[in-house]
């Protein structure tokens, strides 16, 4: 069902933990399934100089978001910004249709983790028409 990187994440996860005073976090849940993923930045420069994630969930989730991370660690904002849920279940070895919703809570706390940074330093955030915090079951995106 899960592929050896997804296993991989789940049991060797990377970048867990938080960043105190970090620079932007973002948090987005799906309520039908009670997932929970929260990232939080550390920027310098423009350049993601580190990253954490904390996740509740199952083991996709905490996949996702461990890969997701180590996507964005050394990428500009503008770069980590451009990260798709697909790119990350891609960099998985894919993930079943059913979690295909743990990949875009990735994605969605990552965007909110940089429009807070944006927010807290005097910038316009970043357009976002997705609403991480619905249910993504359905999504194949």
């Amino acid at each position: 069902m899960y592929s050896d990187k997804v296993m991989d994440h789940f049991m060797n996860p990377r970048n867990v933990g938080e960043i105190e005073n970090a620079d932007g976090i973002g948090e987005v849940g799906n309520p039908k399934c009670g997932d929970i993923m929260r990232i939080y930045l550390d920027v310098e420069d423009n350049i993601i100089k580190d990253v954490k994630f904390k996740t509740f969930g199952c083991g996709a989730a905490i996949a996702s978001s461990s890969m997701a991370t180590e996507l964005i660690k050394g990428k500009t904002l503008e770069e980590a910004w451009r990260l798709t849920n697909k790119a990350v279940a891609e960099a998985l070895g894919g993930l079943p249709a059913i979690k295909m919703h743990c990949s875009v809570l990735a994605e969605g706390a990552i965007h909110k983790a940089i429009n807070d940074y944006r927010i807290k330093h005097g910038l316009e955030p970043w357009k976002d028409d997705k609403n991480y915090d619905d249910d993504h079951h359905d999504i194949g995106e």
